[in-house]
């Protein structure tokens, strides 16, 4: 392909995700189990947004993801109890919460993916 080549054709749609991580603490009010006391998460979310890839080539650039994720999620959430923001943060409240803040802030975001440990996850989507 020469410099004057058309670009390939593009697929339809893309999806691009950013990883990020914080630590925070939390407990689950009625949880019958070990988690009703008050204990702490390395968490790692990943961000993904879908779309159509535009003529500029990109679906979103990866530094939108990380300004808004950053300000709207890391910012919040790093270093802090869950419980004072949450009434009950689970994996899936704080991930489905993480999906609307982001939709508040502007980002499209199509899927939150949570870590709460290095091997159990949530996924929620849009």
């Amino acid at each position: 392909m020469t410099s004057n080549s058309p670009p390939p054709q593009l697929p339809a749609q893309a999806v691009v995700t950013s990883s990020f991580s914080f630590e925070a603490a939390h407990y689950l009010p009625g949880h019958p189990g070990k988690c009703h006391d008050l204990h702490g998460h390395s968490y790692k979310i990943e961000v993904s947004v879908s779309g159509p890839i535009s003529p500029n080539g990109m679906v979103v650039d990866f530094s939108d993801i990380e300004r808004v994720v950053n300000e709207v999620i890391v910012k919040r959430w790093d270093h802090k109890l869950l419980n004072d923001t949450l009434e009950n943060p689970t994996a899936e409240n704080i991930a489905a919460t993480a999906l609307c803040l982001l939709h508040e802030a502007g980002l499209d975001a199509s899927k939150i993916k949570l870590f709460e440990t290095t091997d159990g996850w949530v996924e929620v989507y849009r």
